[in-house]
């Protein structure tokens, strides 16, 4: 698996983010690219802009731990047309180009901080990551959708 905190695998995120259009097409799901950026960039924006998202409670956040967790920060692939947390759930139409650049900046800006910053950070539904488990969430998520659109 690639390493989010590298400069050669995140310069890669974006390369592959940037040969992406407004007209390319998914090869699975339901999601148009606008949307697919804006999604990614939830992952993101729970650690960086935290205000934009509600937080689990205290149920909630026992059923992620105990039952979601291992399957998102783990080192399988997510499967094709899985389950979509509501809150990564984009209904309406997004601006490609700002989606883009937000999502390129979110990228390089975890890997300037690099995994030191990541180490015991709190993630918003699982609790205290290390490192290692902020890399695969981060790098599955993007593996996922940047082939979902075929790049």
């Amino acid at each position: 698996m690639e390493n989010v905190f590298d400069s050669k695998d995140a310069q890669n995120y974006i390369d592959r983010i940037n040969h992406l259009s407004p007209e390319s097409q998914g090869l699975w799901g339901k999601m148009s690219v606008d949307q697919m950026l804006a999604h990614c960039n939830v992952s993101y924006e729970m650690v960086y802009e935290p205000e934009k998202h509600k937080k689990p409670g205290g149920v909630a956040k026992f059923i992620l731990k105990t039952f979601v967790k291992s399957k998102i920060v783990g080192e399988k692939s997510y499967p094709r047309n899985g389950p979509t947390s509501p809150q990564f759930i984009i209904s309406d139409q997004k601006n490609f180009e700002e989606e883009k650049k937000r999502l390129i900046g979110f990228i390089q800006k975890t890997q300037q901080l690099g995994a030191s910053a990541f180490d015991g950070k709190e993630s918003f539904s699982f609790g205290k990551l290390k490192a290692q488990e902020w890399n695969n969430m981060f790098a599955k998520h993007l593996n996922h959708h940047l082939a979902q659109f075929g790049v």
